[in-house]
């Protein structure tokens, strides 16, 4: 007696293929949305498998271009990976992703801080501990903030 291939559910395989046309979405993710529709797990599984063999979900091209999207926004890499680490993303994949963002990361901090904060060397300065914790919470490493907020660094 061979094993034959499981039966997609019809309903669940649409829902799938829905999210799946407005945006990407990580296998973590896409699988939560089915189940919080009501759909159990024995329906999901096969359905986020046969996606996966069509190659229409990826969690590398998922994690590709959230990374892009964000640090187009002005997120550090640490708020990037910790983003994707919650989606589901493996760090494997969120590593990958990053390196394919192609930014300096240095040079991005330093824009973000200029933009927020003016010209001025902020070390020391009134305006340093606000400008770190906005570096912080944009997800820089403690290295990048403090070189941002020295211009003579760039």
């Amino acid at each position: 007696m061979s094993e034959s291939a499981p039966t997609l559910d019809k309903e669940c395989w649409q829902r799938a293929l829905a999210a799946l046309n407005r945006r990407e979405h990580s296998r973590h993710e896409l699988a939560g949305k089915l189940a919080a529709k009501g759909f159990e797990r024995e329906q999901i599984e096969p359905v986020l498998g046969a996606l996966i063999d069509k190659g229409w979900l990826s969690d590398a091209r998922y994690a590709g271009a959230m990374a892009r999207t964000r640090a187009a926004g002005g997120q550090g890499p640490r708020r990037i990976a910790v983003e994707l680490a919650r989606k589901g993303v493996d760090a494997d994949h969120a590593d990958a992703a990053l390196a394919s963002c192609e930014v300096d990361w240095r040079t991005q901090a330093r824009t973000l801080v200029t933009k927020r904060f003016g010209e001025d060397d902020l070390h020391g300065g009134p305006l340093a501990r606000k400008a770190m914790d906005f570096l912080l919470r944009r997800g820089f490493d403690i290295d990048t903030a403090r070189r941002a907020l020295r211009p003579d660094e760039y």
